[in-house]
């Protein structure tokens, strides 16, 4: 327990790595770096108590920082119980609230979450919704004060939709996820990354002439397949919805229903946000040696229970690998406990994808604190300004230009009787 502040880390001592770490993500997100020097001038946030439940990264670490230079006050909390990588956030516990370390059960996850509620936030920023559902099922007294509040990921998203359909949502959330400059960035090239560096990371295996099956061609199964394929790996991908199919078949890739997939597939990864993608049939079918991650937020797409059922033994054979035995002898590779591969078994997605994703979040909490008290209990897409501004950035600090239209151009974009 740090003696300055009220946080839980699993070892202090390991702060000065995570400061360096912290240091390199801030050299690779110019964006929000250019936010939070303004942010120091103008301070936005003064006054504004924020919760925070995202995965604890050196990228996090950036985000929190601005949030604290923007005159925040802040507690955090991880979003999953592997993804906590402890150096950050015993870095962090020298600057603000924090409760997260690697290897949480699910009782101290959700503690740690209700520490964060201690604060009495008047914002909330998610991955995943779990700090709001906790408000909502346990907390609804705190709701009253809370202004609004920011959901990273797409299956969060989903289901604040579904929850303000039914009238059940009790503040304005941002969603963040549907940022431009989140989905098609973030989701694709930094999950895509990632979730290829969790499997070699906890594997060493070769992709290269590897059946790699993409269970989910959304933006984070597509990123997958893109990066597997591009490592030589012959990809096959399952879905559900016709249009997600056409375009993996357009795109190279091969479309089949899991029931035939789990026959010839070498690796797996699950990037549904739905639960049962991978059951005791598929395990049955699998070849000897079949490796199965997942890139979705939650741990249920692979049915660990089930494959439980069907082992006689399972151990640990490499960090984040876990070697599940048959009853018939059959060996299949679990990754990082069912969890988020490119979390828990790797650094998560890559500081320049992130620095855009935690740019929106920075201003979500920013459009909160100015106009919060005047929204309705809704989920809110972000200004389609604020993608090309973001982008904008993005491009100039890569040394990249626009062109931009003439007068005349411009005239002729709006002119509809110009004709043929």
């Amino acid at each position: 327990m740090n003696s300055l502040q009220k946080s839980k880390v699993k070892n202090p001592e390991l702060a000065p790595q995570g400061r360096l770490k912290i240091e390199w993500a801030e050299s690779r997100m110019p964006v929000l770096m250019k936010l939070r020097e303004e942010a120091k001038r103008t301070q936005p946030l003064k006054g504004m108590r924020i919760a925070g439940c995202l995965h604890v990264t050196k990228e996090t670490a950036v985000l929190v920082r601005t949030l604290k230079a923007a005159g925040a006050e802040v507690a955090w909390s991880g979003c999953n119980p592997l993804s906590t990588q402890d150096d950050i956030a015993a870095a962090l516990a020298d600057e603000v609230s924090i409760y997260a370390w690697h290897g949480m059960n699910k009782d101290e996850f959700y503690w740690a979450i209700e520490r964060t509620l201690d604060l009495k936030p008047t914002l909330t920023l998610d991955d995943g919704a779990d700090l709001i559902f906790t408000v909502h099922s346990k907390h609804q007294e705190l709701a009253k004060g809370i202004i609004g509040g920011t959901e990273e990921t797409t299956t969060g998203v989903h289901r604040l939709r579904a929850m303000a359909k039914d009238g059940a949502l009790k503040y304005p959330v941002i969603a963040i996820n549907d940022a431009e400059t989140k989905w098609d960035f973030d989701n694709v090239y930094g999950t895509g990354q990632s979730s290829i560096d969790g499997i070699i990371r906890a594997t060493n295996v070769l992709l290269g002439g590897k059946v790699f099956v993409v269970a989910g061609y959304g933006h984070c199964g597509r990123g997958c397949a893109m990066r597997a394929k591009g490592m030589g790996a012959r990809v096959v991908v399952t879905e559900i919805k016709p249009t997600a199919a056409l375009k993996a078949v357009l795109e190279g890739f091969e479309v089949m229903k899991m029931d035939e997939a789990a026959k010839i597939g070498d690796i797996f990864i699950t990037a549904t946000g739905m639960k049962d993608i991978i059951v005791d049939r598929h395990f049955n079918s699998m070849k000897e040696g079949a490796i199965v991650s997942n890139t979705g937020h939650y741990d249920c797409e692979i049915n660990l229970d089930q494959l439980k059922g069907l082992s006689k033994n399972v151990r640990e054979v490499r960090p984040n690998n876990e070697e599940f035995t048959l009853k018939n002898g059959k060996k299949i590779y679990v990754l990082a406990q069912g969890r988020l591969v490119n979390l828990a078994a790797a650094e998560g997605h890559p500081s320049e994808v992130m620095d855009m994703s935690f740019a929106n979040q920075f201003l979500g909490m920013v459009r909160l604190a100015k106009e919060g008290k005047n929204m309705k209990p809704m989920v809110y897409d972000i200004d389609p300004r604020q993608d090309q501004e973001i982008a904008l950035v993005k491009l100039h600090s890569l040394g990249m230009q626009l062109d931009a239209l003439t007068p005349e151009q411009a005239k002729y974009a709006d002119d509809y009787s110009a004709g043929t």
